[in-house]
């Protein structure tokens, strides 16, 4: 121990036991007048010569110990004002910490097994300032820690409670010194609790309290009493915690990336790069905290209806699977027992619950991991969460009943709302695609596409005619009280223009209707091309009024559909169409069996090539409609499965439209094959997206916001950077070479 007296203040420095022990490194501890350093295999100090010191910090520039102490008053742990470092083994003394001019103290982190080798905590008592430094796992003057118990959560806390003893825990929330008083927020899973100092009646608590900073770890016990400023904006308003003992169980040891509880302006300016960098901190955020408790609370309400009153048994699937040859890419990951072969990960349980079928489970449900090794977007993940179901004897009506049933139920315990208890209404994909350009509508507003090829097809407008007899169509949107939208917004380059651009047309056509409902204006060629009687047929078509302007687009009908549907959602998004607190929850059906695949001159299933197929439509499997469903919500499909095929010579069938051959179906789902001729049962399911059902109820515009550790667009995650590289010797293990890339 060395002690240093400079102008009334003490300093002491202890040094723990082991030293001699330590590796060869050196750790500098500067304090202004005192510089000490400890050299690997020596115990010694260096130099030690007060005047000799003082000289020295008067040449370098460094604080005076005077000023070192007035910094520890401040309740910021010492440490972050020395500096640790390690420094080369032929090094012959400490680096000057340079001049006034720089930030006087920095701490370069150590890793973490630098952490474990040698750690330096500091304690402050009065004026006199202690640092312990263990070296080599030697904690013997290092302060135990604790495992405090709380009495009650901050949140929780109300008028029931008023004159009774608390002991709350959590992190510091907000912190407001205003000298007499100090005012702490204390934040935890349940909310927020103030906290109040009285400095007369409790002088160690109000000290404890004025050392804490924002988001130290605390713990409080106190008197709780009515506060007397209230504030009814905040549930725990009415009331505060007197403090009677404050004790730190954590600091911050360094600067934090974000407020936890900041401004909606500075939530909105955070960076999601930033935000996933720090997922720990982003997580306890008040609002990403109610998102994981909201999720919970979804699947709870979920388990506890299939469970407890309908009879279902929760079953894991493998996830170390065979790779399948339809749907999306997937993961591989060798076996490095069976050189040159790989598991995929699954992208959904759905030949293993067909199975449990057929192994006599009756009601299966599992809330299932899955992963697609496709492109990203604001609703996909590489791994996601679905809740998925299968039943065996259970018609499609009364399958769809019991799913509005626990939607119903999930509405009324996590979001307090009724939905309608009539049963949900049901759009066939056809009338989908017709009247809404897509599968997955939102019929909160109108703005619905209609047909009106039959109207312009001799038109003299060449555009609309062409697309006509070329085989296409030509659709109409119309809006109500046009002059909302400029001109420039439907002409090319305008923002209305863009959209249909973006979906992949060349542009819109537009003309409005005059004051007297009787003409269309807009452009000379369209409104010349139509004469008088196909231009009243139009105006009665699309059931204009005067002053509708309307959008109109000509080509290919997929094409058009796919333009009007995402011009459509743009406009009702633009003009505030769309109505707040609305749910419009409907049924999809009648999907097509099959769509085409141009790049591969092939059908291939629409969902997948286990949906029974319509069986009025059996003679023709091409064009036959699958028994399958969607449940859609404000425009989001959130849930969706089908009726199974239960029998071998009909799953045949389906592999022969697909070109999948009797051999490559054999290799490929044997094991499925082998269990129809076993005594399959009549089957069917269902899976719900978590993720995108969270998201909506939470009221946010990425499922990244309902998940505790995303990836990025890029599949990456930036907590844990991963994916990270492997060495030679663990891909030679899995019997994998790796191939360098040559540029070009």
């Amino acid at each position: 121990q060395v002690a240093a007296n400079h102008t009334g203040h003490n300093l002491s420095l202890k040094f723990a036991s082991g030293i001699n022990s330590c590796p060869r490194r050196r750790i500098g501890i500067n304090t202004g007048t005192l510089t000490t350093a400890i050299h690997g295999w020596s115990p010694l100090l260096t130099q030690w010569a007060s005047a000799q010191m003082r000289s020295s910090a008067a040449a370098l520039g460094l604080m005076s110990l005077p000023t070192i102490c007035s910094h520890a008053q401040r309740p910021v742990h010492f440490l972050r004002k020395m500096i640790l470092s390690e420094t080369p083994r032929n090094a012959s003394r400490v680096s000057p910490m340079g001049s006034l001019a720089r930030p006087m103290f920095t701490t370069v982190a150590p890793s973490f097994k630098e952490r474990q080798r040698s750690s330096v905590y500091v304690r402050r008592a009065g004026q006199k300032i202690e640092a312990a430094v263990a070296v080599d796992g030697d904690v013997k003057n290092l302060e135990p820690m604790s495992w405090t118990a709380r009495s009650a959560g901050a949140g929780t806390l109300g008028g029931a409670k008023l004159g009774s003893q608390v002991t709350i825990c959590g992190w510091v929330d907000k912190y407001r010194n205003y000298g007499g008083l100090v005012f702490l927020d204390i934040r935890d899973h349940t909310g927020f609790c103030q906290v109040v100092s009285l400095p007369d009646d409790f002088p160690a608590a109000h000290e404890g309290c004025k050392r804490v900073r924002s988001e130290y770890v605390v713990t409080v016990t106190g008197t709780l009493r009515t506060r007397e400023n209230p504030n009814p904006k905040v549930p725990t308003g009415m009331v505060e915690v007197v403090a009677e003992q404050v004790k730190v169980l954590n600091t911050v040891t360094g600067s934090l990336p974000f407020k936890m509880s900041g401004t909606t302006e500075e939530d909105a300016a955070l960076s999601e790069e930033t935000r996933l960098k720090h997922r720990v901190l982003d997580l306890r955020r008040p609002r990403m905290a109610a998102n994981l408790r909201l999720r919970h609370q979804v699947v709870k309400v979920m388990r506890r209806f299939l469970e407890d009153e309908h009879d279902f048994v929760e079953v894991e699937t493998p996830i170390l699977a065979r790779p399948t040859p339809e749907g999306a890419r997937d993961y591989l990951v060798p076996a490095r027992l069976s050189p040159g072969a790989c598991f995929a990960l699954p992208q959904s349980p759905q030949l293993f619950k067909q199975m449990l079928m057929v192994a006599g489970v009756d009601r299966y449900y599992q809330i299932a991991r899955c992963f697609r090794d496709e492109d990203l977007r604001a609703d996909r993940q590489p791994e996601f969460t679905q809740l998925d179901m299968e039943l065996a004897f259970t018609p499609m009506e009364d399958l769809m009943a019991m799913m509005e049933q626990m939607m119903r139920k999930v509405f009324k315990e996590v979001k307090g709302q009724d939905l309608d208890s009539d049963a949900f209404p049901r759009l066939t994909y056809a009338e989908a695609m017709e009247r809404y350009g897509c599968d997955k509508p939102d019929t909160r507003y109108g703005l619905e596409l209609v047909t009106v090829s039959d109207v312009v097809k001799d038109c003299g407008f060449i555009v609309f005619s062409g697309a006509v007899e070329a085989g296409g169509v030509v659709k109409a949107i119309r809006v109500p009280n046009g002059k909302r939208i400029s001109n420039g917004r439907v002409k090319p380059k305008g923002d209305i223009a863009n959209e249909a651009v973006a979906a992949g047309s060349r542009g819109l056509a537009f003309a409005r209707v005059s004051s007297d409902g009787a003409a269309l204006e807009g452009a000379k060629a369209l409104v010349q091309g139509l004469n008088a009687e196909q231009t009243a047929e139009l105006i009665a078509t699309m059931g204009a009024e005067p002053e509708d302007l309307l959008l109109l687009a000509a080509g290919d009908v997929g094409l058009v559909n796919k333009t009007l549907d995402r011009v459509r959602q743009y406009v009702a998004r633009s003009l505030e169409m769309v109505p707040e607190g609305v749910n419009a929850l409907l049924w999809v059906t009648d999907f097509p069996m099959f769509e085409y695949n141009a790049d591969e001159d092939r059908l291939e299933a629409l969902h997948h090539p286990f949906t029974a197929p319509n069986p009025a439509d059996m003679a023709d499997l091409r064009t036959a409609r699958a028994q399958a469903y969607d449940m859609v919500w404000n425009g989001v499909e959130i849930g969706g499965g089908s009726l199974r095929i239960f029998r071998s010579d009909v799953q045949a069938k389906v592999f022969e439209a697909i070109g999948l051959s009797r051999e490559e179906a054999e290799e490929k789902f044997g094991y499925l094959l082998d269990a129809f001729e076993m005594g399959a049962p009549p089957h069917g399911g269902i899976a719900f997206g978590l993720d995108r059902l969270v998201m909506l109820l939470a009221g946010e515009q990425s499922i990244r916001d309902v998940i505790a550790f995303p990836k990025t667009a890029g599949a990456q995650c930036l907590l844990t950077a991963a994916p990270g590289d492997v060495t030679t010797s663990q891909l030679e293990e899995l019997h994998v070479r790796k191939i360098e890339q040559t540029e070009g």
